[in-house]
């Protein structure tokens, strides 16, 4: 399969292409050709995850045998993704079960067995992610070791949790940890312009590990299949609304993904904390990003999400259609602390702050379905602690690698400094 710019419908590329580009040459997101149209009959008859998502890669990356492909999944998806129910008539499809504890180990892991495959021997890659949290801990336990890979993560200094920066920057290795005086939106901007210099670039095989690539972003669609199989096996209905804590928006776009693919979803809701893009445009049809607000939903602290562009094209740039596909919703501070203190007095289940808004947003909007928890809640100890209002113990392994000491660099919202260090490694 072929891939095209979000910016270009005529641009095609090869997945190699496409994977080691992250960005597309004029600045957009690639997309399959086409969009596959699999027997769900065959897929939902895959018993194990890592059996489901070789099937489905295969539509997509037809480079591959399944055989390979299921020696790929197996290696990056060896942990539960169950549905699991959280009260009477609330059920989360719980993605914190892998290496870092988010659900972005399942693409970081995917993009970690396939960037290994697709590397030229003895020519090295440089990976450079951004994070607002949760994605630097995923791609560098992805790609942790992988011959002929160097990773650069970017996350903003002093907003996220220790325990993400101790994921971040104690592995070492060709893991390399920079701490940005700025926002995640810089950290963001940093990582597009030095994709889109060409001469730095080629020079230096540069690509991107965020939900802008392509092998990042494509095997998040393969969990709502997983889901929704298990879904209809415990008496679902067979067409849920599946709730989806939004950031970036390359999760929910993914789920527009396998909606398209065949997967029958009824449709989305896009939670949102106060940095509210999305939400806004899902309202008025207006895209009018804002400055980045932290929250205690850090992973979510995005205010130009670049997915969006993705949303457009799946849409043709319709508000109408994507407003009638997509619902929004947006939670403060308060009303997610509150919504932690609700599930565990009630249900005595302890959720992520960014999990909660899902659990708010299926609330709200009295949904029959699921929604997605992102990540585990000793991610996110103090904001868990300050909303039950006890002092509950870290669990292992959060407590041992939260002491850690790692090494990061420091650095201003600079391009310049960023693109020094990745030409030092």
């Amino acid at each position: 399969m072929k891939f095209y710019s979000t910016r270009n419908a005529d641009l095609r590329c090869s997945l190699k292409e496409a994977a080691s580009m992250g960005l597309a040459p004029d600045g957009g997101l690639f997309m399959p050709e086409s969009i596959p149209q699999g027997d769900l009959e065959k897929v939902m008859a895959c018993e194990a995850f890592p059996e489901m998502a070789a099937h489905l890669a295969g539509f997509f990356f037809d480079e591959f045998t399944y055989g390979e492909l299921l020696e790929m999944t197996t290696k990056a998806f060896c942990f539960d993704v169950p549905l699991a129910q959280v009260g009477p008539g609330f059920s989360t499809l719980e993605l914190f079960h892998g290496p870092t504890f988010a659900f972005k180990d399942v693409g970081a892991g995917f993009m970690g067995q396939m960037m290994g495959r697709l590397a030229d021997k003895g020519k090295a890659i440089n990976v450079i992610a951004a994070t607002s949290g949760d994605t630097g801990s995923a791609v560098a336990n992805g790609f942790y070791k992988v011959d002929g890979v160097n990773v650069t993560v970017l996350y903003p200094k002093g907003k996220v949790s220790k325990f993400q920066e101790s994921q971040m920057t104690t592995l070492g290795e060709n893991i390399h940890a920079v701490a940005v005086d700025g926002c995640f939106d810089d950290c963001q901007a940093i990582v597009k312009k030095l994709l889109a210099d060409k001469e730095f670039h080629d020079g230096y095989r540069l690509t991107s590990a965020n939900s802008i690539n392509i092998l990042r972003w494509i095997p998040q669609s393969f969990y709502y299949f997983w889901a929704y199989r298990q879904w209809v096996a415990g008496g679902g209905r067979k067409d849920p609304v599946v709730v989806v804590p939004s950031g970036n928006i390359g999760n929910l776009a993914a789920g527009v993904l396998a909606k398209r693919m065949g997967l029958p979803i009824a449709s989305f809701v896009a939670a949102n904390n106060s940095n509210d893009t999305f939400f806004r445009y899902l309202e008025s049809g207006e895209y009018v990003p804002s400055q980045t607000v932290p929250t205690v939903a850090n992973a979510m602290d995005v205010s130009a999400p670049s997915n969006f562009e993705r949303i457009q094209c799946f849409y043709g740039s319709d508000w109408s259609a994507v407003a009638a596909d997509i619902r929004g919703c947006r939670f403060s501070d308060e009303e997610i602390r509150g919504a932690i203190r609700e599930m565990s007095e009630k249900f005595s289940y302890l959720s992520c702050p960014h999990s909660a808004t899902g659990y708010l947003a299926a609330k709200k909007f009295g949904v029959d379905g699921f929604w997605l928890s992102t990540a585990h809640y000793a991610k996110f100890i103090d904001v868990v602690r300050v909303a039950l209002g006890e002092d509950i113990p870290l669990i292992e392994p959060f407590q041992s690698i939260s002491e850690r000491e790692g090494r990061h660099e420091e650095v201003p919202v600079s391009a310049d400094a960023v693109r020094d260090i990745i030409a030092s490694l």
